[in-house]
């Protein structure tokens, strides 16, 4: 029988820390299910890319890694922000599967709960390998195409992504001073 795994993560964007984390997912299974979590966000400074530009993402780097060609489904999963019924919610959303891979403590103790098994995989290079981080330096202007695939660098270009995140930053920036202002009230 096929042993199939799930991973979730956000991929916002998809990063070199992921492709070690899925290196190591489908050397542990035959299949593996990608839940593309928070697929409904969009546009915000956490979340800046759509899901189908981080299913785009997600699709080049993997065939950029040339990982033994394992069957894998890219499954969008909106929140629901409900703890509780997480676990049977992604479920009900996504193919069979035998284990989960997570380094989220919460993640596997949602699907613990649900009698599944869990696999902590390791972490690789947490400090900068990590969406935050990546989306930090684009807003600084400062050097972040070697912590992703050269693949989804380039297509974050081809979306002008970093002009994106860049905006998001301004327009916040923009809203915080505005909400710290005085508040004027009209003379009559």
């Amino acid at each position: 029988m096929v042993k199939r795994g799930l991973f979730v993560g956000r991929f916002q964007p998809v990063h070199n820390g992921h492709m070690k984390a899925l290196e190591f997912v489908f050397s542990q299974v035959d299949e593996v299910i990608i839940g593309i979590g928070s697929a409904q966000a969009s546009h915000t400074l956490k979340n800046p890319f759509t899901t189908s530009e981080r299913m785009e993402m997600l699709i080049r780097a993997l065939d950029e890694a040339e990982f033994p060609k394992k069957r894998y489904y890219l499954i969008p999963l909106p929140d629901i922000n409900f703890n509780a019924i997480w676990a049977t919610y992604v479920v009900s959303m996504v193919p069979r599967f035998d284990v989960v891979f997570t380094g989220n403590s919460l993640v596997a103790q949602l699907f613990r709960e649900k009698g599944y098994e869990v696999i902590v995989q390791p972490m690789f290079r947490k400090d900068i390998l990590s969406a935050t981080e990546i989306r930090k330096r684009m807003v600084e202007g400062k050097p972040w195409e070697d912590l992703v695939p050269r693949s989804v660098a380039d297509f974050i270009r081809e979306i002008k992504g970093c002009e994106r995140i860049r905006m998001l930053a301004t327009n916040l920036e923009k809203n915080e001073k505005e909400l710290q202002a005085p508040i004027r009230i009209p003379e009559f």
